[in-house]
């Protein structure tokens, strides 16, 4: 397991290697990320050796992945001096994704999130967490009363749900958070944003972050689940 308290940049946590299919995986992996805001629109990739490395793929393997991102309109790639693979996606607007049908996928994409997130903020809340740390869930907590449109918000929402995984130090756990946010935004933007609903989202995002910080696990956990039944319930009274 990894050390929880040296984990504070959301890409060293998210861009794992690639297993199976590693072309594929590769492409899977990197555009989940850009799509769950671990990486924004600008900012640049790591370079090529470093990346490659990370993922555990040939660099051959990882240039044919970023093509396909190019092609998928996710980043774009500059030559020369000074130049790398951008960043090139805004979060579209919510209510504006592909329908989403409810059906035994979308209930056990639900189930899975409220088994395995609210565990993720139970182990945070166990954790001798940094100073770095402690910032970063704040700053992540901040972001999401902080954005400036509801596309911003969903990406800053996914940052702070991955940033509780990433201290919880449980690499299988963030592997499980990133699967059950992954799943939650292809839902959530199918549905209109609710100014109601996001201020009971800010009130308990606070209480989750707040019970991790004051290390009280049991709390942590409660709150988290509170957040994820209130998020199931608004999904199965919207999605048809």
């Amino acid at each position: 397991m990894s050390d929880p308290a040296v984990v504070t940049h959301l890409p060293s946590a998210i861009l794992r290697q690639a297993v199976g299919n590693p072309f594929e995986t590769t492409v899977e992996h990197l555009a989940t990320a850009i799509r769950l805001g671990v990486l924004v629109d600008g900012d640049q990739l790591p370079p090529e050796r470093e990346l490659a490395e990370r993922m555990g793929v040939a660099r051959n393997t990882l240039r044919d992945a970023i093509a396909a991102l190019r092609d998928a309109g996710l980043v774009t790639t500059r030559r020369g001096r000074g130049g790398g693979t951008v960043v090139t996606y805004t979060a579209p607007e919510p209510g504006t994704g592909r329908p989403v049908r409810r059906g035994a996928t979308l209930l056990d994409a639900l189930d899975f999130r409220r088994v395995v997130e609210p565990g993720a903020a139970w182990l945070a809340a166990t954790r001798d967490l940094s100073g770095d740390q402690r910032a970063w869930l704040a700053a992540c907590l901040r972001e999401t009363t902080e954005a400036a449109d509801p596309g911003a918000h969903r990406l800053a929402d996914s940052r702070l749900h991955l940033a509780v995984a990433t201290v919880s130090g449980s690499p299988m756990l963030i592997e499980a958070v990133t699967r059950a946010q992954a799943a939650l935004g292809e839902m959530l933007a199918a549905i209109p944003v609710l100014r109601k609903n996001i201020q009971h989202s800010h009130d308990q995002h606070e209480a989750v972050v707040g019970a991790i910080l004051t290390g009280a696990p049991d709390a942590a956990r409660t709150a988290m689940e509170e957040h994820c039944d209130a998020t199931s319930a608004l999904l199965r009274g919207l999605i048809g």
